[in-house]
């Protein structure tokens, strides 16, 4: 007899971390939506089987498209601009908030999971009380219960200061099943360790001793949202950070370092320190070395910047799966 499948549609898909992730933990991902173009070609390269749909979340009518009618799983990485202290934290009053669309989308399609993923203030922020108290009311409609909690990449191998918030939401005799992930018992690598290879192959003679000395995880990558000026990695705290870890934070580098690069550190930091590139960005989230991303240097960094890295998403998508497989409640 042949196993059952699971599936899994995925909102705000961005460059598709947190889908990828679900994928990995066993779910066939049958739709990812997002209204970049360009995020929308990198999907379809990657994954043309996800069945990548364009278009405003808030605009788009699920009756009209065959793919969004029925999933196992419904989840969406929320937009973390409205929700953020550079986005100015309008929550719903931004224009580019998907929450409401969200679950819209989730009364629509009544999955057996709703998994809301965002910045960590979104949980226990006073500031998002009442936009937590609109998912509360949207879970409580689904017949659903939910859980919250803050997941942090290193836990789970990514080399990178990065924690996640997220909600899951499904029927009790499914939630009895469900347990979060527990950390990875593995080291961690550093900065150093991830992007040491990258630094080293166009012939910079000073590669290993920076990996050496960058003997952390990465700072958070933060920056490139939309509507925000260029790639760059976050405000001037995040940029210092980074400068204490070898890295010039004001710009995303168009290539690594080469032979005749040489740290300086008498000068400004943008003369003297080495960029990293889309490429290293997407190493310290954990993707795959041939995932295609599509778009210029901007739109790219947008892309990967926000996104949940893979083995997390995964950790937790198995988590859900096994919940799902263990309940003996069907759809």
């Amino acid at each position: 007899m042949q196993e059952r499948r699971y599936t899994a549609i995925e909102l705000c898909a961005g460059v598709g971390g947190q889908a990828l992730g679900l994928e990995r933990a066993g779910f066939d991902v049958i739709a990812a939506v997002d209204i970049d173009s360009d995020t929308c070609a990198t999907l379809s390269r990657n994954r043309p089987g996800w069945g990548t749909i364009q278009g405003d979340l808030n605009r788009i009518e699920p009756v009209d498209h065959q793919l969004l009618d029925r999933a196992d799983i419904l989840s969406c990485g929320l937009p973390r601009s409205p929700y953020s202290i550079a986005g100015k934290q309008l929550a719903t009053h931004d224009k580019r908030d998907a929450l409401r669309a969200t679950l819209d989308m989730a009364s629509y399609i009544r999955p057996r999971v709703l998994l809301l993923e965002n910045i960590p203030s979104f949980l226990n922020a006073a500031k998002f009380a009442a936009e937590r108290q609109v998912v509360a009311e949207a879970i409580a409609d689904l017949g659903f219960e939910l859980k919250s909690s803050v997941l942090t990449a290193t836990d789970f191998g990514v080399p990178q200061h990065r924690p996640h918030g997220f909600m899951v939401a499904m029927h009790p005799q499914d939630m009895a099943h469900f347990e979060w992930p527990v950390p990875d018992s593995t080291r961690c690598p550093t900065l150093g360790e991830a992007l040491y290879e990258s630094m080293a192959s166009a012939g910079w003679p000073e590669a290993s001793d920076w990996a050496t000395h960058a003997s952390e995880p990465a700072p958070l990558i933060m920056g490139g949202a939309t509507g925000r000026g260029g790639a760059d990695l976050g405000a001037s705290r995040a940029k210092a950070l980074w400068a204490r870890h070898g890295i010039y934070g004001g710009s995303i580098g168009d290539s690594v370092p080469g032979p005749d690069f040489r740290r300086n550190f008498n000068v400004e930091p943008r003369y003297g320190l080495p960029k990293i590139t889309v490429g290293q960005v997407a190493l310290l989230q954990a993707f795959p070395s041939d995932w295609e991303i599509f778009g210029k240097k901007t739109s790219a960094y947008r892309q990967i910047s926000q996104t949940t890295p893979p083995p997390l998403a995964e950790a937790l998508g198995r988590r859900i799966l096994g919940a799902l497989k263990s309940s003996s409640r069907t759809a």
